[in-house]
């Protein structure tokens, strides 16, 4: 059984406009130990899916699914259920740490809490070890910034103090939404390698949601793209970045700059925008935007697979088209 696995989840939001559909139909599971990226554009739902599943979303949202933990629909669960998991058996990394954290309580209050909620530590042990986290993600002077307000953080280590408390009980599930965002090179690398001490130490598994496609080579174990609220194409990193079967995935990795393109060569980009998800296009979403698309794409496309593993959700296989 996987520790934990969304199945057939649907997302939707009123709104003045009419009914927006953020996520469709997604499906995919992940085993202790491991890490998975979720990749794609702005918009396209790939941190409204996990605020589903951790029951976050804001009023005028709507799910529908599973998203099973150790066999425990969390989308069933009360309010009061659900804070037995969330922050000691499931934490998460939110992409704005400014609107995270409370700027009425100091930094050591808002840590210490948690620890000595879920860990049972007195007071002094819960900020020895909130202190020792600080300094993990490379926060200077820890002893004294811990006894600060955010507002008196850089952005930077802000993420910091949000990277620290999410490992603060060393959680079974980490749900990290774009935890490297705010953070100069230097710090981003030391973080992801904070998580991949995390996962060989503890077996946490970790659901990555990011633009870096950089730090998704050097983390994960599995790939999730997704595109409109759908996941177009899914797979381990090796079928991913090198076997690429969806026309979304291709036009992702080639934007990206490589210290091999000859000299004078520009990005490469994909055309147009995203759809309006009030008004999705019939068929395959990504139809207006593909430099392959023609009849067949007019009808949903089917999820393929092939013998490995890997799915995609188009009716081309681009090994076969070159």
């Amino acid at each position: 059984m996987p520790l934990f696995e969304v199945k057939d989840m649907n997302v939707v939001f009123d709104t003045p406009e009419g009914d927006v559909h953020a996520v469709s139909g997604l499906s995919f599971s992940i085993e202790a130990g491991e890490t998975l990226a979720i990749v794609g554009e702005s918009g396209s739902g790939k941190t409204q899916s996990m605020m589903a599943a951790m029951g976050l979303l804001t009023e005028n949202g709507k799910a529908e699914g599973q998203a099973l933990f150790k066999g425990e629909d969390l989308m069933q669960m009360s309010v009061a259920d659900l804070n037995r998991h969330r922050g000691k058996e499931i934490a998460m990394i939110f992409q704005d740490p400014m609107t995270s954290l409370n700027p009425y309580l100091t930094v050591e209050k808002q840590m210490i809490e948690v620890v000595m909620h879920h860990q049972n530590m007195n007071k002094t042990e819960a900020r020895a070890h909130a202190t020792e986290l600080l300094r993990a993600v490379r926060m200077p002077d820890p002893e004294l910034r811990i006894k600060q307000y955010p507002h008196e953080y850089s952005g930077g280590m802000r993420q910091r103090v949000m990277v620290a408390m999410a490992l603060l009980c060393q959680p079974d599930l980490l749900i990290a939404d774009e935890p490297t965002t705010a953070l100069d090179v230097t710090v981003q690398a030391q973080i992801s390698q904070l998580m991949a001490e995390l996962r060989v130490t503890s077996n946490t598994a970790i659901i990555l949601i990011t633009h870096d496609l950089g730090v998704v080579a050097g983390l994960c174990d599995r790939v999730l793209v997704m595109y409109a609220g759908e996941a177009v194409e899914y797979g381990t990193v090796e079928q991913i970045y090198y076997h690429p079967k969806h026309p979304y995935t291709r036009g992702l990795l080639d934007s990206v700059p490589r210290l091999d393109w000859p000299k004078g060569q520009g990005l490469h980009a994909i055309p147009g925008n995203p759809p309006n998800l009030l008004s999705l296009p019939e068929g395959c979403h990504f139809q207006e935007r593909c430099p392959l698309a023609h009849n067949a794409c007019l009808k949903p496309p089917p999820m393929q697979t092939d013998d490995e593993g890997h799915l995609w959700r188009c009716v081309l296989d681009l090994e076969d088209e070159g």
